[in-house]
């Protein structure tokens, strides 16, 4: 008998390899990995290639603005105006004037949020955790006082100007808060429409830029060291980034001084929401008949009561005080951090419309003009109070 073959005696290899087709055309692992590699490259590229016409146009501006501090000096002899201030100005020039098309726009959302949100976590590395303790229980319960004092009296305001409650409250704690950031927090919690937000908005914005440009003048006129000047613009200036430009004219014990206790106005932004979310239902009413926006009961997000840049800010600030940040870094930290902050500031300015005064209408000008008046008026009394350093 002759011998049987390998197959033959074990027949299911036959049947195992009839059973495995191989599919010559399917991708390897490798293949796939470079496919989702090359997929993520492209997306990459075209979410930076959306917004090189903004960044450049917001750069442009930065740099004229730095060209026309530098003519400032040249003139009369030191820059009366801050590279920050005149970024602003430009960019609101510009925009009354013309309106960038779609392709400047995710340029410029980027510089005017995420960029200037970098800017001010980086600030951070440039200021010690002592200076918090010599701020002292004083000035800290001094602001939360003004914060509460300041909604009440602006709400008090709104309501002898017949403002509706919903805008009311919108103003009044965009105000005594952080502007634009509170309004938009407070919006789904109150049941507030899209005219009431984009109202205040529109006049908060203006406003914040005006009293950046004009409030460096209360140094002169009421004799305000850095010290209380950064107190002063901490508790009345809008946004953070608004108050560094208010501040940076005047010195950096001014700037310093003037972020931290900006940081606990925004701070105080979670417990508002929260109250507000109890008394909103009590204040807005609105019957079965009411066509307004029901008050919504939503969850706060981390990110509304702690933004991601305050951490950063916090965090550096503690790195700094602990000896963690060369000493070699430290300048060129700060001058990045001023550099990517001009370019924010012309990005903001690009999206103030001063045409925007005409349409917000007479009783919310008034309103938010007087409540902002109050609120400097109580933070300098609080001034007058506290120990000059």
């Amino acid at each position: 008998m002759l011998e049987q073959s390998a197959y033959e005696r074990r027949p299911e290899i036959v049947h195992a390899r009839a059973v495995e087709p191989v599919d010559l055309l399917a991708p390897s692992p490798h293949d796939r990995c470079a496919r989702k590699r090359l997929s993520v490259i492209r997306a990459c590229w075209t979410w930076i290639v959306s917004r090189l016409l903004g960044i450049a146009l917001c750069t442009g501006l930065a740099f004229i603005s730095f060209q026309l501090v530098e003519l400032e000096r040249g003139v009369f002899g030191q820059p009366y105006l801050d590279a920050l201030i005149i970024a602003i100005l430009v960019g609101a020039a510009i925009r009354t004037a013309w309106q960038p098309a779609s392709g400047f726009q995710p340029g410029i959302q980027f510089s005017a949020k995420p960029l200037l949100e970098f800017a001010v976590a980086l600030l951070g590395a440039s200021v010690s955790i002592g200076k918090i303790a010599e701020t002292g229980p004083l000035l800290v319960s001094g602001i939360i006082a003004i914060v509460v004092i300041s909604i009440g009296a602006g709400l008090w305001i709104c309501q002898a100007l017949r403002v509706p409650i919903r805008m009311a409250i919108l103003i009044a704690c965009g105000n005594a808060i952080c502007g634009n950031s509170a309004i938009v927090a407070l919006a789904p919690v109150i049941g507030a429409d899209e005219q009431d937000v984009a109202a205040s908005i529109a006049f908060t914005a203006i406003l914040g830029v005006l009293l950046v440009v004009a409030l460096p003048l209360f140094v002169p006129l009421l004799n305000l060291s850095q010290h209380q000047y950064g107190v002063l613009a901490g508790l009345t200036v809008y946004a953070v980034p608004q108050v560094i430009a208010a501040t940076s004219p005047v010195g950096l014990v001014s700037t310093q001084v003037g972020t931290l206790v900006k940081l606990v106005r925004v701070l105080m932004l979670g417990p508002m929401v929260m109250a507000f979310m109890i008394l909103a239902p009590r204040l807005v009413g609105g019957g079965a008949n009411s066509t307004a926006p029901s008050v919504q009961h939503e969850r706060i997000a981390l990110s509304k009561v702690a933004p991601w840049f305050i951490l950063g800010f916090l965090t550096l600030a503690a790195l700094r005080s602990l000896e963690l940040v060369p000493f070699s870094l430290r300048t060129p930290i700060s001058d990045l951090a001023a550099t990517l902050t001009v370019v924010s500031m012309g990005a903001l300015g690009l999206g103030v419309d001063l045409r925007a005064v005409i349409r917000v209408g007479r009783q919310v000008a008034l309103a938010v003009s007087a409540s902002l008046a109050v609120l400097i008026l109580i933070s300098l009394a609080l001034i007058a109070v506290m120990p000059n350093r």
